[in-house]
């Protein structure tokens, strides 16, 4: 039985104590051993080929990062995540999703669009977090946020994508309108108050929920 599989189960009995505990410095040395960014293997880039990573893709493979994370999904449950963001951001998610996974913070499912076949209305709609997906914003030739890897959405489902077009209200995702009305109050709903948003603002990041023109609540991305 190894170390790490120790750990988890330290973590999996201990999972309450610790949410409520300073960690001890041993913890933080196993923490740090789950924490970490790893260039992006063989392995990884065949699963991504044609789905996150397209043909057309302008952002060099060398450019972006696969980090491993940990979280707690909402049945109180440790999980292990997995996001590929840019290398210019990947310390700095290290750091915000370490220190939400050290406050107990929920988030459902952290997996690579690429098991959603890189569709991004499969992934939000089954509240998967995540961060790179290679594409263009539409009708232009502007790499978008997502495309260079330095946004990430967290619990869309709970946190969607609202905009008005031509009278019409559109919500991604399309599962999501009951979320939509934020004065209801309920739970993994991101606003000014919440840890999630203080983090990653204080980070450099911009919250999609200040924006006019549309909103965001589930969209942090790295102002550059």
């Amino acid at each position: 039985m190894n170390a790490r599989f120790l750990f988890f189960i330290f973590l999996f009995f201990t999972g309450s104590f610790c949410m409520a505990q300073k960690y001890t410095l041993s913890q933080e040395e196993q923490l740090e051993s789950e924490f970490y960014e790893m260039q992006i293997s063989d392995e990884l880039f065949d699963r991504m080929k044609g789905k996150s990573f397209k043909e057309n893709c302008t952002v060099p493979r060398e450019d972006l990062r696969c980090l491993h994370l940990l979280h707690w999904n909402f049945a109180g449950e440790v999980c292990e995540g997995e996001l590929v963001c840019n290398k210019k951001i990947a310390q700095k998610l290290i750091y915000i999703f370490k220190e939400l996974y050290k406050a107990g913070y929920q988030i459902e499912k952290i997996r690579l669009v690429d098991e959603y076949d890189a569709d991004d209305e499969r992934s939000m709609a089954d509240n998967n977090s995540s961060c790179f997906n290679f594409r263009f914003i539409s009708h232009t030739t502007t790499v978008s946020k997502h495309g260079a890897g330095v946004a990430v959405d967290i619990n869309p489902l709970y946190n969607p994508y609202v905009k008005t077009v031509n009278g019409r209200q559109n919500i991604e995702p399309a599962n999501s309108a009951e979320y939509v009305d934020r004065k209801k109050d309920f739970e993994h709903k991101i606003t000014h108050d919440d840890l999630c948003y203080k983090l990653f603002t204080q980070a450099g990041f911009e919250w999609g929920g200040d924006w006019t023109s549309c909103k965001d609540w589930q969209h942090f991305e790295y102002l550059e």
